[in-house]
């Protein structure tokens, strides 16, 4: 009846106990059973190469045998405390390390644990269903890799996708020191999708902020509010509601809408990408267009020029591509970015035209 008490006492010590406490609690039984092996004459117990083995082994009452008390002073130090408190020690040490992994996996999922991210993707907002078909989308074009993905909501929920993306729930998408568990200053691109846009303005004030450097995208629904942003923040790329555009295009030419939907998916067929051009020497867009149709077995589409907002839908085949500006085309999958200029130029005027005079 004593050491049934004595072990509740302990249990209840141990489990309000901190690391260190625990530490301690461990080395003192450690120290005490040394004590009394080397005390009641364990020679071979108390040697520096088996006692460690031996106290997990007899303390976790695992007992291979290869080690054990001789005397009657070591089997009775063994049966009264080796045992008794190891064993006790053994499953309170077991069930404390439990506890620690299920509140990591629970601060996992209500999206109270920090993240420690570098170039990854932050989604800021939820949508439910709009907001699951996102990241799908977005897991696809990274296989899946759940560590680049970051959802960052205000509502109470928990993780959508455990094991798959990570979670991060905030106070308020403006309150600096929750935000920070994100990793937003690391971030590599953030996406804002909130369902008000005077909600989605804040954010992304508070994010060209916090990370400048990284590429940022706004939803909006107000195409108004998307152009008063742009206009303080013109990096920021805002992306309109383009619903009614889509269903006046659909009247008019059956099938327009399923045409764009298919080419932002990326789990299906044919999908649209960008790459920019990094290279000194002009190129003439006939030459890549060629280059991308029977070399790689893709559609040049169109050209957004450095600095400039507007796209150059099927531009001349006579235009030339400079330094900075970013080309669009539709492939079965993304391209590599020296692949998509590594062209030969075999007409010696051609080449002599793109360069400057």
């Amino acid at each position: 009846m004593l050491l049934y008490k004595v072990r509740r006492l302990m249990a209840s010590l141990f489990i309000r106990a901190n690391v260190i406490t625990v530490l301690l609690l461990v080395a003192g039984y450690g120290v005490s059973s040394y004590l009394l092996m080397a005390a009641a004459g364990e020679a071979d117990i108390v040697a520096s190469e088996n006692f460690i083995y031996w106290l997990v082994v007899t303390g976790s009452t695992v007992g291979y045998g290869d080690f054990s008390p001789v005397t009657p002073a070591g089997k009775w130090a063994v049966t009264l405390w080796v045992i008794p408190l190891g064993l006790s020690l053994f499953a309170m040490v077991l069930t404390r390390m439990g506890f620690a992994i299920s509140e990591f996996v629970q601060r996992g999922k209500k999206g109270l644990r920090t993240m420690n991210h570098e170039n990854h993707t932050v989604i800021i907002g939820w949508n439910g269903a709009r907001t699951l078909r996102l990241i799908e989308l977005l897991l696809s074009k990274t296989n899946g890799d759940a560590s680049e993905l970051v959802l960052c909501v205000e509502a109470d929920i928990e993780n959508p996708m455990p094991g798959r993306i990570d979670f991060v729930r905030v106070e308020s998408f403006s309150h600096a020191e929750t935000m920070d568990r994100a990793s937003l200053d690391k971030a590599a691109r953030i996406i804002i999708d909130n369902p008000l846009d005077d909600v989605t303005l804040t954010i992304a004030l508070f994010c060209d902020k916090v990370s400048p450097d990284s590429h940022k995208t706004a939803y909006f629904q107000d195409e108004t509010v998307g152009e008063l942003l742009r206009s303080h923040c013109p990096k920021i790329e805002c992306i309109p509601s383009v619903a009614v555009e889509l269903l006046a295009k659909s009247s008019l030419d059956p099938g327009s809408a399923r045409l764009h939907r298919q080419l932002l998916d990326s789990t299906y067929g044919m999908t649209q990408y960008s790459v920019q051009y990094g290279g000194e020497t002009p190129l003439p867009v006939g030459a890549l267009f060629d280059h991308f149709k029977h070399g790689l077995s893709a559609t040049l589409v169109g050209v957004r020029r450095d600095g400039e907002q507007k796209i150059d839908i099927n531009p001349g085949l006579d235009e030339n591509v400079v330094r900075g500006d970013t080309l669009y085309y539709i492939a079965a999958a993304r391209l590599d970015d020296e692949r998509c200029f590594d062209i030969k130029i075999t007409d010696r005027e051609d080449l002599d035209e793109c360069l400057p005079n």
